[in-house]
């Protein structure tokens, strides 16, 4: 009988990861915090249960943030940079709490027979893409942190990339502006059009890897 070596036997591991009730409950928590389905909730307490709504806004000084109006150059954009930071530092954060309860090998062992056959990437990328619904700043720090830490390779970067540069923030915006000023014209029910975009995206993310696996399948001969 032949022997599995180490590196057999974790990558066995990596691909059906143990996980109990209690991280499929921190994974569904966590979709419920980056998805965006309490987001402007009729009922104002689930706010609390809502990623953009912690993430919340900065106050304005004589009409404007502190970033500011007319700004250029370097300055402006550290201001800008600036304000970015409080919404990713959040976002990591409660990853890392969730991670610890197990969210990760949840979302492996439940979205990897999503998102392996459509966009060839792990399951532990759902949550990166998840929290893009809401937030890119955070969506772009969580899929930075995959790949430094080895979660996916320069291939499944880019696929998750083109997935969340395609109608980037979808649900915060959406809400935000498209249906704040134009539902009274739809004629159809508010929901359809997100659903149609969100398949879209996945349709984009398909059409990008088939694309480097054909067309620049030499560029990642070495993964």
């Amino acid at each position: 009988m032949s022997t599995l070596s180490a590196e057999q036997l974790s990558a066995a591991q990596m691909e059906k990861p143990k996980a109990g009730i209690g991280a499929f409950i921190a994974l569904f928590l966590a979709i419920c915090f980056f998805s965006g389905v309490f987001y402007k909730s009729e009922y104002a307490w689930l706010g609390a249960f809502d990623y953009s709504t912690l993430a919340g806004k900065f106050g304005s000084i004589d009409g404007t943030t502190f970033v500011g109006k007319g700004g250029i150059g370097a300055r402006q954009g550290f201001m800008f940079g600036f304000g970015l930071v409080p919404g990713v530092m959040l976002a990591l954060g409660l990853i890392q709490v969730l991670e610890h309860y197990g969210a990760m090998r949840a979302a492996q062992r439940l979205m990897t027979p999503l998102l392996k056959p459509i966009l060839g990437v792990p399951g532990t990328t759902g949550l990166a893409l998840i929290t893009d619904l809401q937030s890119t700043d955070a969506g772009a720090a969580l899929t930075k942190n995959l790949y430094d830490n080895g979660g996916v390779t320069k291939k499944q970067l880019i696929v998750m990339s083109a997935w969340q540069y395609a109608g980037a923030g979808l649900i915060a915006n959406y809400f935000s502006t498209v249906v704040s000023a134009l539902a009274v014209h739809f004629l159809v029910p508010v929901w359809q059009p997100i659903v149609v975009m969100l398949v879209l995206k996945f349709v984009g993310g398909a059409f990008i890897r088939l694309v480097l696996s054909t067309v620049y399948k030499k560029d990642f001969e070495n993964e």
